[in-house]
């Protein structure tokens, strides 16, 4: 079990950025894989970016690679997305994941959500 806490949405004009943070109740080191999906109204949850919590290796979405930054702090057991050069279609729920291997799979644990709004 792990828990997971977002913070860093809100509102921000076209082109600005802001950082989301994911805080787990657990080392991260004891999570394979931390993410953070994206839900916009009437959409599917969509990977944004990912990062493996050993050796560091990053994943993202083509409609955020060159503008998104995900990483981790290992001592604060926190996960971090930079988010620059926003657009409105960034708009969304952000939700941070954690996938912890058992046999033959992952089980996967989600934090509340943070709103994101890319808007003037």
């Amino acid at each position: 079990q792990v828990q997971l806490v977002e913070s860093g949405g809100g509102l921000v004009q076209p082109g600005g950025s802001l950082r989301l943070s994911c805080g787990a109740s657990r080392s991260i080191f004891s999570i394979n894989v931390m993410g953070w999906y994206r839900q916009a109204p009437g959409k599917q949850r969509d990977l944004v970016a990912r990062i493996t919590t050993s050796g560091g290796t990053t994943n993202y979405a083509d409609s955020v690679n060159g503008r998104f930054t995900i990483s981790r702090d290992n001592a604060e057991n926190t996960v971090y997305l930079q988010m620059n050069s926003l657009k409105p279609e960034d708009t969304a729920v952000y939700y941070c994941n954690a996938k912890i291997a058992r046999i033959g799979a992952f089980n996967d644990y989600w934090g509340q959500g943070t709103q994101v709004t890319v808007s003037s």
